[in-house]
């Protein structure tokens, strides 16, 4: 994943943790959704912008939260689907 993809990821995630009352900073290594910190609509909307911005077809495969979980399990998880 490019750098400026990540970073919008990276913005996408925080704004999606203020959304959902959680002001703590984001690291790249940070569990989103195993720890609580974001919920399954948020899980449902990240889908969204990964199809949308990667063209990513998560009808294609298993779908796993664990696979995106993080900052840098999605930019792995992208590369992977590239």
């Amino acid at each position: 994943m490019q750098l400026e993809e990540k970073q919008k990821l990276r913005e996408f995630l925080a704004e999606a943790l203020v959304k959902h009352g959680d002001r703590n900073p984001l690291a790249d290594d940070d569990l989103l959704f195993t720890s609580g910190r974001l919920d399954s609509f948020s899980t449902m909307n990240l889908v969204m912008f990964l199809e949308e911005q990667f063209a990513i077809d998560f009808s294609d495969f298993e779908f796993d939260v664990g696979a995106i979980d993080s900052v840098n399990l999605v930019a792995a998880f992208v590369d992977a689907q590239r």
